[in-house]
């Protein structure tokens, strides 16, 4: 009895880190999402005013025609982050508009 005690002991130890996960808290299913490891609906949402950050990767739109979207006004440019579409100044790159989100 003392040595499958020993061994029961040994198998839980080496089986442990197996089933540990990847080490980050994210669930599978939200690792794989547009934005990693954040649940649906707490994805970031832009505000007026608030500068576009340095790090976020974003594209210019220039099929604004495409998505119906009016002509920029001057200084301003459409940008995609992720699934939304910003009009942001473009010399300081603070949001003027969230307009949507497209697939």
């Amino acid at each position: 009895m003392k040595y499958f005690s020993v061994a029961l002991v040994i198998a839980a130890s080496l089986s442990a880190p197996v089933f540990a996960g990847n080490g980050n808290g994210c669930p599978p299913g939200l690792a794989k999402k547009a934005v990693p490891c954040v649940p649906p609906g707490q994805a970031k949402k832009w505000m007026l005013g608030e500068r576009l950050p340095i790090r976020t990767p974003w594209y210019e739109v220039r099929d604004w025609e495409r998505f119906g979207l009016p002509e920029p006004l001057d200084g301003s440019r459409y940008v995609r982050v992720d699934n939304d579409i910003l009009r942001v100044a473009i010399a300081t790159g603070i949001v003027l508009e969230a307009l949507g989100v497209i697939d």
